[in-house]
Order: structure tokens, then sequence, then C-alpha cells
């Protein structure tokens, strides 16, 4: 939209804000200012309070760093959101870096490079994970560049910034989380006496409500609650808005030997612990937090020996992801049923195609929401591999090409996430071979085998093969673990050609865990694929040779033949194909009124 004067509103906006930071900055003294994709925790995705980044820079992906000087705006994300990031900074002053290309230099880099001698770089401390804090620290040393940690600029200027949120807290039953809290306590607490560590700090959220057992809803489309958690060898100290707990959560807590304090006080009880050995995670405890431990205290910097642990489900958290992955099949095939049989016929866009597979989902028993927002993506704007529709944005279905939709719910049985792109008519034959081609890739990765000890880099050529093979790639991951009613996307499986690792997803895959497999292709202007299922780690054979791996299907729903070109299609990518459709309707028949029960037949027929 223009307006009288020229420009775009959002690009006036962003000019505006931009300069009341910058006077901000000047007042204290301050060269740069480093914004992050981040709340206190350093969640993956951020409530309407934390969306400092988005609020500053006008880009809405959910991550990016942005860093303003006085001279110049810039804002860092990664090749998911290459595409979507150059279409949303394109009227402002704010210029796209690409993180991983050749001549882009990194955050840290930059600030080196740019920031005078003796200058000061600000942030706020909250939202700046402590390694990045220290490596920052120790980066600009050189230059003797001062750190200011404890201004929040962006809230100064943010006249009417959402309030924190403070929704009811719950408690998981043992039913669905397999295992009592304070089994998971102990555990933990052995790990602490092996590091003999007295005092364990625990901020990421994900950790808190696997670790207790309980679930909230204050971050969106994941189940947690904002608080900080202390472990000693005698105590448990949780820090969260007691507004949210009613009595039975309390009297829950205080049979777990959980003490209550308010959410802030962390930062006065943390100084308190003195000549101790702490073990903490410097990657997700932020870096006020960290500055704040005395000097007498000796940490130990790990992994949180929680986050390896909920990697590996337990047989009931096992049984109830199968189980609700037969739910989740049954909403995903219905919306298939109804976008085969009205696109062209009735007006549908991304915004209602999204919203009517919201709608099944919300019918389904158990759901309590989706596990991420809805990627709802045609032509082009599939292209996007991490596209967000909105009302400039939105398309129209036709009767032609491409649709890519990538969701998931949160069950009380667990955590899904599913892509699939659909034919909506007539396709190009490219548009054929490169689905055909991305189809055979998840496949193949589904079907794999590797004796245990293999990381995902091990085994991804197995999704990518094909695609390299024509000088064809995807610029993400091939595969993320999934929680048990928790993030989408969790460490510390992952399947990626190499090692990246600030995402610490490289971790031995063991049996019990959930990953998804995820090959795309994009091409700017024109249209984007990506297939993905999740999948289990099981055990195969054991041999003379090794202990055997290999993965269990999770996913049911088909995989659109209107797209498929046999021709591209080696023999036992027709096989791997023919054998899942088989199980799709074997699995998801039972559950569809007769109709289209039948349509699923003709849709999985063997080829």
């Amino acid at each position: 939209m223009e307006d009288n004067k020229g420009g775009t509103k959002m690009e006036q906006a962003v000019g505006t804000r931009i300069a009341a930071l910058r006077k901000r900055m000047a007042e204290r003294g301050m060269d740069a200012y480093l914004i992050p994709t981040a709340d206190f925790h350093g969640s993956e995705y951020v409530d309407g309070y934390f969306k400092a980044r988005q609020f500053i820079t006008g880009f809405t992906g959910s991550a990016g760093t942005a860093v303003i000087t006085m001279e110049e705006a810039g804002l860092w994300t990664d090749g998911r959101y290459f595409v979507q990031a150059a279409k949303e900074l394109a009227t402002s002053e704010v210029k796209l870096f690409k993180m991983g290309e050749e001549g882009v230099p990194t955050v840290e880099e930059y600030l080196e490079q740019t920031m005078t001698m003796g200058g000061v770089l600000g942030f706020d401390g909250r939202v700046v994970g402590g390694l990045m804090g220290e490596e920052l620290q120790d980066r600009l040393a050189a230059k003797e560049i001062c750190i200011a940690c404890y201004e929040d600029l962006i809230g100064e200027i943010w006249e009417d910034r959402p309030e924190l949120p403070k929704e009811p807290v719950w408690i998981l039953e043992d039913k669905y989380a397999g295992k009592p809290a304070s089994e998971k306590i102990a555990d933990l607490r052995s790990t602490m006496a092996e590091k003999n560590a007295g005092v364990h700090i625990l901020t990421s959220l994900d950790d808190i409500i696997w670790l207790l057992n309980i679930r909230g809803n204050d971050v969106p489309c994941t189940p947690v609650v904002l608080s900080y958690l202390i472990v000693t060898r005698g105590e448990i100290l949780l820090f969260i808005n007691q507004e949210t707990l009613n009595e039975e959560v309390r009297t829950y807590l205080a049979g777990l030997g959980v003490k209550l304090y308010d959410y802030n006080d962390i930062y006065q009880v943390v100084p308190s612990f003195k000549n101790e050995t702490v073990m903490l995670e410097k990657a997700h405890v932020n870096y006020a937090v960290c500055q704040s431990l005395d000097n007498s205290v000796t940490v130990v910097d790990m992994m949180n020996p929680t986050s390896s642990a909920k990697a590996v489900k337990n047989p009931v958290e096992i049984e109830n992801m199968r189980k609700v992955h037969i739910k989740d099949g049954v909403a995903m095939v219905k919306f298939m049923y109804w976008l085969k049989q009205n696109v062209g016929k009735t007006e549908i866009d991304e915004i209602t195609a999204a919203a009517y597979l919201d709608k099944l989902r919300s019918e389904v028993e158990g759901n309590l929401g989706l596990s991420f927002g809805t990627i709802s993506a045609y032509s082009d704007n599939a292209a996007m591999c991490h596209y967000a529709v909105s009302e400039e944005s939105n398309k129209k279905l036709m009767p032609r090409g491409l649709y890519l939709v990538d969701s998931g719910g949160q069950y009380l049985e667990g955590t899904t996430d599913i892509t699939r792109t659909f034919a909506l008519g007539e396709l190009t034959e490219e548009e054929k071979e490169c689905f055909t081609l991305v189809a055979s890739c998840m496949l193949r990765l589904l079907n794999v085998k590797f004796p245990y000890g293999c990381h995902g880099y091990n085994f991804d050529f197995a999704a990518r093969e094909l695609l390299w093979r024509r000088g064809l790639d995807f610029n993400h991951g091939t595969g993320h673990g999934v929680s048990f009613l928790g993030s989408v996307h969790e460490r510390p499986n992952g399947v990626r050609w190499r090692v990246v690792p600030e995402r610490q997803d490289n971790a031995v895959f063991e049996e019990g865990m959930i990953t998804s497999d995820e090959p795309g292709l994009y091409f700017e202007g024109k249209f984007g694929i990506r297939t993905e299922n999740l999948m289990l780690c099981v055990k195969a054979e054991k041999n003379e040779y090794a202990q055997f791996m290999k993965f269990e299907n999770l996913t049911w729903v088909p995989i659109d033949l209107d797209a498929i070109d046999v021709k591209y299609m080696e023999p036992r990518d027709r096989e791997l194909l023919n054998a899942y459709h088989k199980e799709v309707y074997n699995k998801i028949s039972p559950y569809l009124p007769e109709e289209e029960a039948k349509w699923l037949e003709k849709v999985t027929r063997e080829i």
C-alpha cells in the first residue's frame, strides 16, 4: 500500500523505529546494538513480547539477527529465508546478509570489522546466549570494545509492546509422559553427581517442561511455560509467574520438592551460590544469568542432560506418537480430498486453505493447537521454503501448478510435522520431474539401514544423491529431531550433509529418536516442492558386523500421484512408493467415510 508521500507504510515504520533506536544509542554512547530473535530462554519461536527483531527490521521470518549501527542496519538470516527477507527488506534501509554465503561476514565478524577502537556494543543480555556473549567479548577485546548488556532499548521505544504471556500451567499425566518427573529428576541428579556439580541451572523451556512433566502455552505453537529452574543436591527452585499455577499444580510441584520463586528472582538468586560447581549450558543460558554468577563458582559447561534424555522417547511416548500420527494422517487425508475436489470450483487461496486444514486438526480429539504456523504456499511463493502467508502475499489457488503445505499439530499424544506438495491441475515437465525426484529422495532416506554409531551426515547422501547427480540441491537440513509434546525442532539428532556446530544436531542416532525426513527443491519465481515424513529410529538385526539400525515410518499421508512421472523413478523407487501407499491405505481408510475411503484407494494405487 502506498501513502501520499511515496514509499510503503512498513518502510516508514521501520525507518522511524531505527531512528528512535539510534537516538537512544547516542544517549548511551553505544556504537552498535544487537537484536537477536530470542526470548530470555533461547526459544526457537517467540511470543509477541519478544519479537524485537521483527519490530526493528520488518522481517517476519522466525530466525534472524539484526545489528543497528549509526551508519547501517543489517539483518542476518539463513538460506530458508533468503527470498522472503529480500522481499520484506526491499523498501527499507535494512541490508540483508545471507548467512553462509561466500564473502558474507558473520555477525561477529561484521562487528569486529566495523566497530571502532574503544567503542560500545549494546544488547539486552537476557536475549543473548551466554556463549554468544562470551564470543563477542573475546572477539572484540583486541579493539577494547565495551559491552553494555543491561539495557533493553527496544523496550524503551516500543510503545504498544504486548505483555509477557501468562497462560495456565497444567500437568502431563504419566499415561502420556511415560516416566514420572521424580525419576527424571533423580536421573539428572545422578549426572550432576558424576560431574561433581552441586547446582544445575536450566533455562531452556522445552527441557524444563519435560523434566517436570508440566505444559503450558507461553510460546506460540509450543506448550512451554516461561520459567527458569535451578536444581541442587537437595532442592529444586522454579522461577515462574505464580499467577499461572492453580492449587493442583502447586500441590504437584510441592510433591516433587519444588520451591516457587517469582520469574525475575533468578537474577538475585544466582549470585548467591558461592564456591560451588555449577553445571549449565552457556549456549542455552542467557548472558545476563551467566554474568551474574559469582567469581568463586566453577562452571561445567555442557549440553543439558535433559536434552539428550528427552530425545530418546520411552515406550509410552513412542506408542502415543504412533497413535497420534494416525489421527493427524486422517486430518491430512481429509484436507487432500477437500483440496482435490474443490480447487478450480470454489474460490480457495493460501489463507483459506491453511484455515481449513487448521480447522480439521482442531476437531481431532486431544488436539491442543498447531506445532508451528502452517506454511501454505502456492506457485512461486513455495520457492520460499519457510514462507508465511500475509494479506499482501496471499495467492488464489488455481487448477494448475503446485501447492505446498507444511503443517503439524500438538496433541496429548505428541507432536506432528508433515509437508506435502499437491498438483492442482496441469503441471510442466520440470515440475513433474522435480516432484518425482523429491518424493524418491524422501523414501530413500526413510528406508536406509546403518550400523549403530552413525550420525545424520553418514546417510544424508541417501536423500540428495538423485538431486546431486543432476546438479540440484536444497539449501536446508534434511531432517531435524522432534519432541514429544514439545518443540517441533529438537536437538541433538538431525540429518544434514555437513556439520553445523551451532545447530547441535550431530548426535549418534539412538533407538527412540524421532527425526524428520524432508528433502525439497526450490526455484525462485517459479515453484517449490518439499515432501516430509517423520521417522522413528529402531533396531534392525545384530550380527558379526554391527548392531544395525533403521527407521520406522510414522507419517501416513499419500504422496500425490498426479505429480509423479514414473520415467524419473528407478525400479526400487517405485517399489518403495507402492509399499508406502499400501500401508497408508491400510492404516487410514478405516477412519474415513466410504466415499473418501474409495478415493484414498485410488490415490494410493500401485504404479
